[in-house]
């Protein structure tokens, strides 16, 4: 009797944490982000539900990193093509159609991966997808910081708050403004008056991919690069002074290296993922382009792979990194494809077109005729433990690339899950 009101107490405390204490919504108090705190009081019936999917409420605590265990595996040993996955993959996109790029690798079992690929060198605009490396470099400047302390780089991200300024200028893509005292939440663009923790910047910028907050935390990375461990108490008056007196050809060598060196000690070579300019027209006030921009779907799946590995920085900035991929405001495009709907997707995407109405008066948005740029990059984890990720890059002119990756992302998933 004793052995089983044990195991009923066992099983009521378990259930309590599994149903109310879900993440993002566990993950206001350690984070400072006030978007999450607001779908805390949504679970706890004070606030609208917000609508989000059953996979999106994964606990903290249960995010974790697959392949910390094959650290040692070196990249190109798992990136070796399995010829059956193959195989299907070659059926789900012909090789003679260039439009699309491709790579997947599934590692529900860590011990043998399974890796398909095609045009996987293929160079894309990578579009918001190349956010991803402008958050690998903001915590590769934390930990130059703080070598030995991953509190204190946890601590500067939630306590340090910056201003957008006109680096923030423009992007048509809206933020999320929780007033925690109201209760109120208002979706508008961000303005350069915007003061923001880092870590509600880092989310701004993947979560609702906003260009705006993408520019300012690559801006704050190059600022710890230029003043080191002088950065935690700079002043908004000496980053402006910085900007204002130090050379713009200086000022664009630091911020291309910055977001750049992170990729090359990953191996990942500059035509296979590089950045070249910022997001946002307010930022070339005072950084210029260099080198242009361009992704492939091998260049980001060794980012992924890598993730995984917890040697994007190291283990708990990799594990940091794809807890914000996993806290996006809602699912679009390939994430939102209705059989991950159960699954944990952490994910990105990025989007660039261009129309000439004169060819084709119904061209538009993720239509485009000139070029169609859709870039969708995900790790997908299913409750019976599938789990994969996928690098999906395409340029297929006139066909809304947002359905045409929702629907791969459909037939993707049933590959990987047929036995």
């Amino acid at each position: 009797m004793k052995k089983l009101v044990i195991y009923s107490l066992m099983v009521i405390l378990f259930t309590s944490f599994s149903t109310e204490h879900h993440y993002p919504i566990d993950g206001y108090t350690h984070s400072g982000i006030k978007r999450l705190k607001r779908l805390q009081l949504a679970k706890e019936g004070k606030l609208p539900d917000p609508g989000l999917p059953p996979g999106a409420y994964k606990s903290i605590n249960d995010i974790r990193l697959h392949l910390r265990a094959e650290a040692r595996d070196s990249v190109s040993k798992i990136l070796t093509v399995d010829k059956e996955l193959q195989q299907r993959i070659n059926t789900l996109l012909p090789k003679l159609h260039k439009s699309y790029s491709i790579t997947i690798l599934d590692i529900t079992n860590p011990q043998h991966t399974r890796y398909a690929q095609q045009n996987e060198t293929a160079g894309y605009q990578p579009g918001s997808v190349g956010k991803l490396a402008v958050i690998t470099a903001l915590f590769e400047q934390l930990k130059t910081i703080y070598p030995k302390s991953w509190e204190k780089r946890v601590a500067l991200l939630k306590n340090k708050k910056v201003k957008g300024g006109n680096w923030v200028l423009t992007d048509e893509h809206t933020i999320p403004v929780f007033d925690t005292v109201s209760n109120t939440l208002v979706k508008r663009q961000a303005v350069a008056s915007d003061v923001f923790s880092l870590f509600e910047w880092a989310d701004h910028t993947l979560s609702v991919s906003n260009n705006g907050a993408a520019s300012v935390v690559w801006r704050e990375a190059l600022l710890m690069a230029a003043f080191k461990d002088k950065y935690p108490e700079l002043t908004q008056e000496q980053a402006d002074a910085y900007f204002k007196n130090t050379p713009k050809k200086d000022i664009t060598d630091l911020a291309i290296a910055v977001v750049n060196e992170p990729l090359r000690t990953l191996g990942i070579s500059q035509d296979e993922w590089r950045l070249g300019s910022f997001f946002t027209r307010g930022a070339n006030t005072y950084v210029g382009d260099k080198g242009g921009s361009i992704g492939t779907p091998l260049g980001l799946m060794k980012w992924m792979l890598q993730l995984e590995q917890g040697k994007v920085i190291d283990q708990q900035s990799s594990l940091e990194i794809k807890r914000l991929m996993y806290m996006t405001d809602r699912r679009i495009r390939y994430a939102q494809a209705p059989e991950l709907k159960e699954a944990a997707v952490y994910f990105k995407s990025g989007s660039l077109y261009k129309c000439d109405k004169t060819k084709d008066a119904a061209c538009g948005k993720y239509k485009g005729n000139v070029y169609n740029y859709m870039n969708s990059v995900a790790i997908i984890e299913h409750k019976d433990g599938t789990t994969y990720m996928v690098c999906l890059m395409s340029n297929v002119l006139s066909k809304n690339s947002a359905s045409e990756h929702l629907a791969l992302a459909s037939r993707i998933d049933k590959i990987i899950r047929t036995p």
